[in-house]
């Protein structure tokens, strides 16, 4: 699998900053050497001013040899099959290195024209939105032989490519003063014919790290990080037997979440789960162990990372509010244990899913952008966009790093997005708490509410029962004893109940006899029935009275809130007298 770069030839990085720290500590015991004879460039690097010394500090570099080997410095890694432009400006008639552009050198060779045109342009053009149009250039091809290929033999075939560079410079009216093949260890020169300084068969690059700048880059602690196609295989998806796994934890985690994304009510949900699945593989990140290499480094990540778990982070990251809000992950520790998740997550995008990478790459690249890591922000976000041609949020920000910008202001805007959706968390949570107790008022008051109505309902039910207790006595009242003599005392005291019972006892035909001397409902608490008569001591049914026949066991009863039944009386039929308890009484 190519990078997007390699196979369409689109610009890797515009113009590159100068490279920081090259140079020499002036006071100091070791001073850096400088080269007096040979390239009449005069090519300078130069260094930073440091604390208490306002000057400029640079290193001298004056053979094609010397040039061969700042390349790698002056790119930050070893560049295979690339098309490489460096400006020069000129200052005292001696050139300093300015922006760098790089390109993928195209596998057809009727595609070089557009290419050298695309890439002497966007660097000429990019350095005169700066202000700081270049004079002249560097050119450089870098391409290793294929099995059974030599050195000289690439150099050979690549010329056509280096002409038409020098052609499209010198367009744009700058001439571009050397230009070197790198392949196989050993560089040629197309602009120099003198055999002592460059033979036809190449001459041999020297042992890395020994020359001048790389002796200024290592004092400065300026590393070289390997060569692209290194920093490339931290990125490409799998390929290895895991690969199968991965697609069909891919295949089920599809199913369940995309039908939830697409809906508008599960895409917030799915959002959150993702935020949260992501934090708690940080976490865990943070607490591996470290390992020393870049591919022990990213075996121990692949290893911490579930094949479900990155399947279900994939698939979230193809929303992009929810990649929106993990880009916020650029700072501090969180930026390092982030950017090793985005890597990660780029590897597992295997098989028919190599679209869905274009979500972690722009991650990646984001936050290597905003930690400074120009190099793999520019390679990742340029394998986004081989991903995913469209995906707009990798073309602005690789413009914006080939650019030159300042990722500070893309920092803020994510810095003032959390800030104010912890402010509206912490605003909702309050409210909800409000809610809650708003409620728990509500219902306190509807209990108080009850409880009154209670209270209200018991109070009637006590006036009721005091009417129906007044009615009860003033019916039994309206009739008194048949005899006319005087009511019985009652002889047990009052026992509350529901129920009261009446002595039966008839004063005449159609009237209910009651006892004389009854309890007044004024007399006793409401709710408390009235004494039941007693038949007075010495007081007895005459002789030779008896009950009549047919006559019922039980009489009428006077229940509260009802009338008593009246009895019905034949003619001659005997009737109790008054202060006589009959039989069968309940």
């Amino acid at each position: 699998m190519t990078n997007h770069s390699e196979t369409t030839g689109s610009s890797e990085n515009g113009d590159i900053p100068e490279p920081e720290a090259i140079g020499e500590r002036e006071g100091g015991a070791r001073k850096m050497r400088q080269h007096e004879a040979g390239d009449p460039a005069g090519l300078h690097v130069p260094g930073p001013a440091y604390d208490g010394h306002g000057g400029d500090h640079q290193v001298t570099l004056r053979t094609p040899a010397e040039l061969a080997d700042a390349l790698p410095y002056l790119l930050g890694y070893r560049p295979e099959d690339s098309i490489v432009l460096v400006a020069l400006h000129d200052k005292d008639g001696r050139g300093r290195f300015g922006g760098r552009a790089r390109l993928g050198i195209p596998a057809n060779a009727d595609d070089w024209p557009s290419a050298a045109r695309q890439l002497a342009n966007g660097l000429v053009k990019g350095s005169e939105r700066r202000g700081a149009r270049p004079e002249s250039m560097v050119a450089f091809v870098c391409q290793e032989p294929e099995k059974g290929q030599t050195g000289q033999q690439v150099m050979e075939r690549l010329k056509p490519l280096a002409h038409k560079l020098r052609v499209e410079c010198g367009s744009l009216d700058v001439t571009v003063v050397e230009a070197l093949c790198i392949s196989d260890g050993r560089y040629w020169s197309y602009c120099c014919d003198n055999a002592a300084c460059c033979p036809s068969e190449g001459a041999p690059m020297g042992l890395p790290g020994t020359s001048v700048l790389a002796a200024a880059a290592t004092y400065a602690g300026i590393q070289v990080r390997g060569s692209l196609r290194e920093l490339r295989a931290r990125l490409l998806p799998w390929e290895s037997a895991a690969a199968l796994a991965q697609e069909t934890a891919l295949d089920t985690a599809s199913m369940a979440l995309v039908p939830r994304i697409l809906d508008d009510e599960g895409r917030a949900g799915v959002a959150d789960e993702t935020l949260e699945l992501a934090e708690r593989v940080l976490d865990r990140f943070a607490e591996a162990q470290p390992v020393s290499g870049m591919l022990l480094a990213d075996l121990r990540d692949d290893e911490l990372l579930g094949h479900d778990e990155a399947a279900r982070l994939i698939l979230g990251l193809q929303d992009r509010g929810t990649r929106d809000r993990a880009a916020e992950w650029m700072e501090g520790d969180e930026a390092g244990r982030a950017l090793r998740l985005w890597r990660s997550l780029a590897r597992r995008c295997v098989g028919p899913y190599a679209e869905h990478a274009a979500a972690p790459l722009t991650l990646a690249g984001w936050v290597a952008w905003s930690t400074g890591d120009e190099l793999e922000a520019r390679e990742a976000l340029a394998m986004a966009l081989g991903a995913d041609p469209d995906y707009l949020f990798a073309r602005l920000l690789h413009q914006a790093c080939n650019e030159g910008l300042d990722p500070e202001s893309i920092r803020s805007c994510l810095r003032a997005e959390r800030k104010d959706r912890g402010r509206a968390e912490t605003d909702s949570s309050e409210a909800r708490a409000d809610r809650s107790e708003s409620r728990a008022d509500g219902s306190e008051v509807q209990a108080d509410g009850r409880v009154t109505q209670a209270d209200g309902c018991l109070a009637q039910a006590d006036g009721l029962e005091a009417r129906a207790d007044e009615a009860a006595v003033k019916a039994g009242g309206s009739a008194g004893p048949a005899d006319g003599s005087p009511a019985a005392a009652p002889t047990s005291t009052a026992v509350p109940s529901r129920r009261r019972r009446r002595p039966r006892s008839i004063g005449a035909v159609g009237a209910t006899g009651a006892a004389a001397g009854r309890t007044r409902a004024g007399d006793r608490a409401p709710g408390v029935r009235a004494p039941r008569r007693r038949t007075q001591p010495g007081t007895a049914r005459p002789a030779g009275t008896a009950r009549p026949a047919g006559a019922s066991e039980a009489g009428p009863r006077a229940r509260t809130g009802r009338k008593a039944a009246m009895p019905y009386v034949d003619a001659g039929q005997e009737v109790a007298q008054p202060g006589h308890s009959p039989e069968g009484e309940e």
